[in-house]
């Protein structure tokens, strides 16, 4: 059992829900549930009682909070005491990366913070391929999609939408699809993962969804490539707005079909456990946060994408 288990279970008890408590603890409800479990589990007892709408501590946890709650408060003044060393930015960041973004925005990013906290050393390991914390040798990955591992921790970055998009000499050549059914007529450039080739476009018309299977020439694993394939007018490719914010911003690319939403996605700071949540690590998470935030307003403002589905 961790002591992080037993602040979670405090709030659980303290909203009486496991969803309001992961929000305010900033983890998925699946990390919180589980947690509860296994305090559950240690202790051999139900610590709250629970039906389909409400959740309410048990006798058993009536009793057990009170002195869960006091051990944790002795702890967290201990943790006070030695805040100082604690507070120390220094060591290794060993954080993987994505190809595209990491490669041509997070790297940047990382210098800066290392500008600031001079005594940071860097390891950063660029893939498009899941991590293995263990065997990749690395202490946090920033990554598209939600971690689905319950045992992993993780900080939402912020919501991505995704944009179709070809450059305009690629439009003048083969013409500007006016509907989904053109797209039949035109290359998609695809992204590759565990050799399942993306070729299925999916889109959002208000309440409808729209599947479509493209025909394509090129395809590869590393979502960089597939964006210089993109932007040097070798076809339409789906990918972030994140990765191809400088090319939309710049117009290199142009944004197709804007009426038709790709699926979007998230961008997530993942660590293999809660203990290995350090001050860099939160200082990280931040400085994700607000760079991405900024080149999100920035691609509201020029239309390229509408504020509701940054949420």
């Amino acid at each position: 059992m961790l002591l992080e288990d037993l602040q979670v279970i405090l709030k659980v008890a303290e909203f009486g829900s496991i969803t309001a408590a992961a929000t305010n603890l900033d983890m998925r409800t699946a990390t919180a549930s589980a947690a509860v479990k296994r305090v559950e589990s240690f202790l051999g007892v139900e610590l709250f009682v629970r039906t389909t709408r409400h959740l309410r501590l048990s006798a058993a946890g009536e009793r057990y909070l009170p002195q869960c709650e006091q051990a944790l408060a002795m702890l967290a003044q201990a943790k006070m005491n030695i805040k100082d060393d604690l507070d120390v930015i220094d060591g290794e960041v060993r954080i993987a990366l994505s190809s595209d973004l990491g490669r041509n925005m997070v790297i940047n990013w990382l210098d800066e913070f290392m500008e600031e906290y001079p005594n940071i050393t860097l390891r950063s390991n660029i893939s498009d391929s899941n991590v293995d914390f263990y065997r990749d040798s690395v202490d946090m990955a920033l990554r598209y999609g939600e971690p689905t591992d319950s045992s992993m921790y993780g900080f939402k970055i912020c919501s991505v939408p995704r944009v179709m998009c070809a450059s305009p000499v690629y439009l003048k050549q083969n013409g500007t699809p006016k509907t989904l059914s053109d797209l039949t007529k035109h290359n998609g450039l695809f992204y590759q993962l565990h050799d399942v080739l993306q070729d299925n476009w999916v889109f959002n018309e208000g309440q409808e969804d729209h599947k479509l299977r493209l025909k394509g020439n090129r395809a590869s694993n590393d979502g960089d490539i597939v964006r210089r394939w993109c932007v040097a007018g070798q076809g339409l490719a789906i990918k972030s707005c994140l990765d191809m914010s400088e090319d939309l911003l710049a117009g290199n690319v142009v944004n197709v079909l804007p009426q038709y939403k790709p699926m979007p996605t998230e961008l997530w700071l993942i660590c293999p456990s809660r203990q290995s949540i350090t001050p860099t690590v939160r200082l990280l998470r931040d400085l994700f946060r607000s760079k991405t935030r900024v080149i999100l307003e920035n691609l509201v403002d020029r239309g390229f994408v509408d504020k509701a589905n940054l949420n």
